[in-house]
């Protein structure tokens, strides 16, 4: 707890059990209060890896979700727990809890209501091994995405986040889609309601075990997020009406 303010971290899992361990044992225990782990019916030992370490929360769904389904359980359980700031971290240990803290004071402190652990701010993406067919990737989607949505942001594409609560009950995320596109949609909704968003600069760590989309669905997902900055774009000069906006 900081500030008074709730903190929890939300673990939305999937095949997850080889890198829970590690990645639990890095959270900081002196500011997160709970934990939650989503298992998105995992084909490995999540669950009992989860339960294992200890971790209380733990939601499992019946049928794969999707990854926007995941996060939705995910933010969902985490105000029902009363959580004043939420933290959305994989548990593939690709992102580093270390900055758990970092994260969580800006929005403490009431500088920020959300914060991204950006792996393009210094040289944190291609040194993590990033493949450079995704940094390319990233840096143009993240050019056309500032474009249309009016904002300089380094990266929109990171899964790291974290929220305050009200930021997550102004913005309709349950609206939003089931699969990857889901945190680009969710960052359109912030802008559209009028937040401000900070980033820090985020370490990352690319190797077998860490998750990682194929190249068929990181077309699906870039085509998704081309569709999410128009229909902001179009729909901020009012020439549309989308349902999740």
């Amino acid at each position: 707890m900081i500030n008074n303010k709730k903190v929890v971290v939300v673990l939305p899992a999937y095949n997850a059990a080889k890198t829970l361990e590690i990645t639990y044992q890095e959270i900081d225990f002196n500011i997160v209060d709970e934990v939650i782990l989503v298992d998105d019916k995992s084909k490995d030992e999540t669950i009992k890896e989860a339960q294992r370490l200890g971790i209380k929360h733990i939601v499992r769904h019946q049928e794969n979700k999707g990854y926007g389904g995941n996060q939705k359980s995910c933010y969902n359980k985490a105000l029902e727990l009363d959580a004043d700031i939420v933290i959305m971290l994989h548990p593939d240990y690709q992102y580093t809890p270390k900055l758990i803290p970092s994260m969580t004071h800006l929005i403490a402190n009431d500088l920020y209501h959300v914060v991204l652990g950006s792996r393009i701010l210094g040289k944190g993406a291609l040194a993590g091994g990033m493949p450079w067919y995704k940094y390319v990737a990233n840096r143009l989607l993240t050019l056309f995405q500032n474009i249309m949505m009016n904002a300089k942001l380094s990266e929109y594409h990171t899964g790291y986040r974290a929220f305050s609560r009200e930021v997550l009950e102004k913005v309709n995320y349950n609206a939003n889609s089931d699969n990857f596109v889901f945190d680009n949609q969710m960052l359109a909704q912030i802008w559209y309601a009028g937040y401000e968003i900070a980033e820090i600069t985020c370490p990352t760590k690319y190797f077998e075990d860490a998750s990682s989309i194929n190249i068929k669905n990181s077309s699906i997902y870039g085509m998704g997020v081309l569709k999410t900055s128009l229909q902001f774009r179009l729909q901020k000069w009012g020439l549309i009406r989308t349902t999740y906006l």
